[in-house]
């Protein structure tokens, strides 16, 4: 099977629910190429009106999910509400959701069970903050947070997941990282996939790289060999931008 070229979106705390619609359907008017997945990752409160006027060739994830299907969580938005209501994707372990909602790994190996459990799609997302890249010790970094959030599932799972590369150092902090750092990394964890689930698994799993993408560079980082892809930020507000990345495979 060869693996997915997919351009993401995530939208983060961004956009009234008009505003996410207008975006979402003038992305669907986009004539994606046949050989990329979109996806689209929207605040809780659009995913109702966006599976309503779904089109096939963008899919919708939502951008974090508690780990039980019900319960006295209050606030929370569980993964069954999520499959219940047609969602593809959710989106997991967010640098964002680390660092400012305190997500560990364990936590995180809670949440992508229960997605699955649910048949939903998963981006588990992974990165080192500037600290472990000014040490030099991000491989060891990157590689605890997939041993601790997603080692435990199974080869026959990871069909259903997607990795997310962010590097954490590169976004908002001045510093910038190169394709080449970024296929360094995605091939590093290639190797690790290869070396817990074999090669077939590893060269299956799409990987994207979450840090920073723009249509001036997309084209660029998306054709590093390792480098399946981006999980986009900002650039994926701008409808025009976005289908420029779209279009940068």
């Amino acid at each position: 099977m060869a693996r997915k070229n997919i351009a993401a979106g995530n939208w983060k705390m961004n956009t009234t629910v008009n505003e996410g619609l207008d975006l979402y359907k003038s992305l669907s008017e986009h004539d994606v190429p046949s050989d990329v997945t979109v996806i689209v990752g929207a605040p809780f409160i659009h995913l109702s009106s966006l599976v309503a006027n779904k089109h096939d060739n963008i899919k919708i994830a939502a951008q974090n999910c508690h780990f039980e299907n019900s319960g006295a969580y209050t606030g929370e938005i569980s993964p069954s509400m999520l499959a219940d209501l047609g969602v593809d994707y959710v989106i997991l372990g967010h640098s964002e959701r680390r660092e400012y909602f305190n997500e560990g790994n364990d936590l995180l190996a809670k949440k992508l069970n229960a997605a699955l459990s649910n048949d939903l799609s998963v981006i588990f997302c992974c990165g080192e903050p500037l600290e472990i890249r000014k040490a030099g010790t991000q491989n060891a970094y990157v590689a605890k947070q997939l041993e601790e959030g997603l080692f435990h599932l199974d080869a026959s799972q990871l069909k259903d997941i997607v990795i997310a590369y962010e590097p954490i150092w590169a976004i908002g902090t001045g510093e910038t990282a190169s394709p080449e750092q970024a296929q360094d990394m995605h091939a590093f964890i290639r190797s690790i996939l290869d070396q817990k689930y074999g090669s077939d698994a590893a060269q299956d799993m799409s990987i994207l790289y979450g840090g920073s993408v723009k249509p001036a560079n997309a084209k660029e980082i998306f054709g590093q060999e390792d480098v399946d892809g981006g999980l986009v930020g900002g650039a994926s507000l701008k409808a025009d931008m976005f289908k420029n990345i779209i279009d940068s495979f």
